[in-house]
């Protein structure tokens, strides 16, 4: 039997249980990634591949046309 994930939201999401946001629960080997208004999609990763795609957003590497 598996442990419940505890989900988190985004600081930059406000306040509420309205607001559509990102939403992060993680595990000691994966990193689960959902967005609230759409809960039962979740995206899986693992903390490698997913710091690789955020320093790459920070330095502006990805999300260039």
């Amino acid at each position: 039997m598996s442990t419940p994930l505890t989900w988190q939201k985004s600081s930059f999401s406000g306040s509420g249980d309205g607001n559509a946001c990102v939403e992060l629960a993680s595990t000691p080997r994966t990193v689960h990634l959902r967005e609230s208004d759409a809960p039962s999609i979740q995206l899986v990763t693992t903390p490698t591949p997913l710091s690789h795609l955020l320093h790459g957003i920070r330095s502006g590497a990805v999300g260039r046309v």
